[in-house]
């Protein structure tokens, strides 16, 4: 364990010479004449090809009914907190907003490891729908840049739901004081339903390397949202770091604490069970 724990985070140089990258900038499905033939990874691999079989269409409405429901919730709680918004907090507002970019920047990365690193495509219910798109991200990372905003949004705005539909609540039948007294909080969990939800997007705008916009462009340039050489670092096999996708900004602080390796480490010597032995079973896989 120790070797792990203390390994140095691996360098730009090493990481643009890793033959597991997108070799070709100007390529978006990263492949190339020789991979058809011969599939290494991409969209021609056999592991990638069955698990983009899996995607089905309950699961599709599912995302369609969640990307709906978030949408409406977080309009309507965009008008209640304007409605409620008094000029003399704004600078305790930036800073609990700001916390929620943070929480949401971690909770990206512990759900992004935990589906990486431990579970299977075979679980009912999870395995699917949920385990699935992280099995298939490994071995074609630009499989991403393939879905619409359905399949690319559908999870992570699911995911915001409780929250949002908590906010309305309050909103809708508590006392004006009640909401002023709570509208920190309101704040936080805002800007975090924000950042949860557009997550895989920022993600997949990581893997897309022409057609952004130019204000996408910017917000990677400047670190504001998650850059491209920044995630490359996390798709050197066997992707064991920089889990956090939405800013990236604590994959540095947790790789120094050996945050991931050291709770990797505790689960395998309590469960016995290896990290990422489901997601290697399926870059395995050939014709």
């Amino acid at each position: 364990m120790a070797a792990s724990v203390l390994s140095p985070v691996k360098t730009e140089a090493q990481i643009i010479n890793n033959s597991m990258l997108e070799e070709d900038p100007n390529d978006n499905s990263a492949t190339n004449e020789e991979e058809k033939i011969k599939p290494r990874w991409g969209p021609y691999h056999k592991g990638a090809k069955e698990l983009a079989g899996l995607y089905s269409r309950g699961k599709r409405m599912q995302e369609i009914v969640c990307v709906c429901i978030c949408i409406t919730l977080m309009v309507m709680n965009l008008y209640f907190m304007a409605l409620h918004f008094k000029f003399e907090k704004v600078t305790t507002i930036f800073l609990v907003a700001l916390a929620g970019i943070f929480t949401a920047d971690f909770a990206s990365g512990l759900v992004h490891w935990a589906a990486d690193t431990w579970g299977s495509v075979e679980l009912p219910i999870l395995g699917k729908n949920f385990i699935r798109p992280f099995r298939e991200h490994h071995i074609d990372p630009t499989s991403i840049t393939r879905h619409d905003f359905i399949e690319t949004n559908g999870d992570n705005f699911m995911l915001t739901i409780p929250g949002l539909t908590y906010m309305t609540y309050h909103f809708c039948f508590k006392t004006n004081d009640e909401v002023q007294n709570n509208y920190y909080w309101f704040s936080y969990l805002y800007l975090l339903a924000i950042f949860v939800s557009l997550t895989n997007q920022i993600h997949k705008w990581s893997h897309t390397y022409f057609g952004l916009p130019r204000w996408v462009t910017l917000l990677q340039d400047l670190h504001i949202i998650l850059p491209k050489r920044h995630h490359r670092i996390h798709h050197v096999a066997p992707h064991e770091t920089y889990f956090c996708i939405t800013t990236g900004w604590l994959n540095y602080p947790l790789e120094k604490l050996a945050f991931w390796t050291t709770l990797e480490w505790l689960i395998e010597l309590v469960t016995g069970c290896r990290p990422r032995a489901d997601d290697f079973k399926w870059a395995q896989k050939r014709e």
